[in-house]
């Protein structure tokens, strides 16, 4: 019996990576959560840091990953030169303490993201002020020049969300990371009001009563408090740079069923509207995020929360805006139960993306499982459903014109090394400018399909590209064809060139 139930396991793993294994998506949001607040950069000096860093996005790149989400401000602190909060204790030890040598992680790894074709988004945690682990904080902390503005609750220091000045101040903050860097998008995480602890109170009756602006209900109030928020971050965004995706990557329950019957999901566990006072369909629905990252993190067949029933729940109410699903690479991979057999359940997961018309891409939590190969988590990215590069998908309610054709495609020989250059398209301005380009390679009398991503050689922000000596062999003849990429990731028309070796 036990044989039977093994072979008819691996008989639906086989069938479910063969349906699903080609790999063949050239539009998909390939995402990676890298945090710091797990201590993993702590007693790193710079180049050791950036050396763990340097090799996890080239494993990552390699695996197919086309964004990394970098958490820059896990504390009302900072992992890049902030003029308003001090350097960040995850990065250095001490909270204030700047780093030495000194270093910008954040401009550090914009540059790193975009050199290897990747997005870089920048991961804040907005109202969290102090984390349980943090024992000290610097004398240019918000919570200690403005102890007014927080509460604490369960260990933490939270900026209250009830405090207008602190809606004002978290923009501030947000403003000046877009003004200054060169990100792709600013991303924040489930941290609004507080996660409930049994038996403990938010303190923020006074609040209420003087900010209430009529709403009699205090839960009500805490809601009204957040959508605020949202609905002015989107804007403070999009004001400084238009390109900048704004997402939010929520709890993964919006609500139970036995809350709300009509809307509900048939799931038991803890909910943003009710427990976090975090409306997250009406941000998707009003058009106050560019993405939306539900934390997915439980097992099909999870008693509480359920990963199907959470899926098809999102893929359903939540599509008004791109949706990708956030994955925990761990549970995922190792503690997967399906008739007391534990099984890798990528698979399963992968074959349920595939079925959901809204679903557009993964977040994996966490980077440093996928750089580990947890469970071969990072073999079968690479080798079954990542295999060939894809684009992040486009945003045409931001923006969804394409830059012009590349110009004076052409080959120079170099020590003896064939390179392919290009110009530059012309165009003024973020909509129409090129930022990345695109090499695809073909046989000779191959039709020139940018369609395949199996065909892709290079996603890079250089204007050639050094031809390997693999594919170079004498008498062979090769189409290489080049497209433009904008901020948005709208693709150009080909310009190709052929060559014969």
């Amino acid at each position: 019996m036990r044989l039977k139930l093994f072979l008819t396991v691996c008989l639906l793993l086989l069938s479910s990576i063969s349906a699903y294994s080609d790999g063949s998506l050239k539009r998909e949001f390939r995402g990676a959560w890298i945090q710091c607040v797990n201590g993993q950069f702590l007693g790193m000096g710079t180049r050791q840091m950036q050396d763990v860093l340097s090799s996890q996005l080239d494993i990552l790149k390699d695996c197919g990953v086309n964004a990394i989400i970098f958490q820059v401000r896990p504390e009302c602190d900072a992992l890049y030169n902030s003029p308003y909060e001090p350097w960040s204790r995850f990065l250095t030890g001490k909270q204030g303490q700047a780093p030495s040598p000194y270093w910008d992680p954040l401009e550090w790894m914009v540059e790193q993201c975009h050199k290897r074709g990747m997005e870089l988004h920048a991961w804040i945690n907005p109202y969290r002020a102090k984390t349980k682990t943090t024992t000290e904080l610097s004398r240019k902390h918000i919570a200690i020049k403005h102890p007014e503005l927080v509460f604490a609750y369960d260990g933490q220091m939270i900026l209250n969300p009830g405090i207008p000045e602190n809606r004002d101040y978290i923009c501030k903050v947000v403003a000046d990371i877009v003004a200054r860097y060169d990100i792709d998008g600013l991303h924040i995480d489930d941290y609004f009001y507080p996660y409930p602890v049994a038996g403990l109170s938010i303190h923020d009756n006074e609040e209420f009563v003087k900010y209430n602006n009529g709403i009699k209900d205090i839960n009500d109030w805490r809601r009204f408090n957040v959508n605020l928020f949202m609905e002015q971050l989107y804007k403070t965004i999009h004001d400084v740079k238009p390109w900048v995706k704004f997402g939010v990557s929520p709890f993964g329950i919006y609500r139970n069923k036995r809350s709300a019957p009509s809307i509900g999901s048939m799931t038991t566990g803890l909910q943003n509207y009710d427990d976090l006072y975090a409306d997250v369909l009406m941000w998707v629905n009003n058009g106050w995020v560019d993405y939306c990252a539900p934390q997915l993190y439980w097992q099909i067949g999870n008693k509480a929360a359920d990963y199907e029933t959470l899926i098809k729940w999102w893929n359903k109410y939540a599509g008004k805006r791109h949706l990708y699903i956030g994955e925990d690479v761990e549970r995922t991979v190792k503690y997967a139960d399906l008739n007391n057999s534990r099984i890798n359940q990528l698979p399963a997961k992968r074959k349920l993306h595939a079925e959901m018309d809204n679903v557009n891409g993964t977040v994996l939590w966490y980077a440093k499982a996928v750089v580990d190969n947890v469970g071969n988590y990072r073999s079968l990215l690479k080798n079954v459903y990542w295999k060939y590069p894809a684009f992040v998908p486009t945003m045409p309610y931001i923006d969804g014109k394409a830059p012009k054709k590349v110009r004076k495609v052409k080959i120079v020989d170099i020590d003896g090394k064939p390179v392919l250059f290009w110009k530059k398209p012309k165009g003024n301005g973020w909509k129409n400018e090129a930022v990345r380009y695109v090499v695809y390679r073909f046989s000779d009398g191959e039709r020139v399909n940018t369609d395949d991503p199996s065909k892709i050689v290079a996603v890079t922000t250089d204007e050639f590209y050094e031809i390997p000596v693999r594919d170079i062999e004498p008498g062979c003849k090769i189409r290489f064809a080049v497209t433009a990429l904008d901020r948005m990731s709208n693709e150009s028309k080909p310009k190709d060139k052929k060559i014969k070796f």
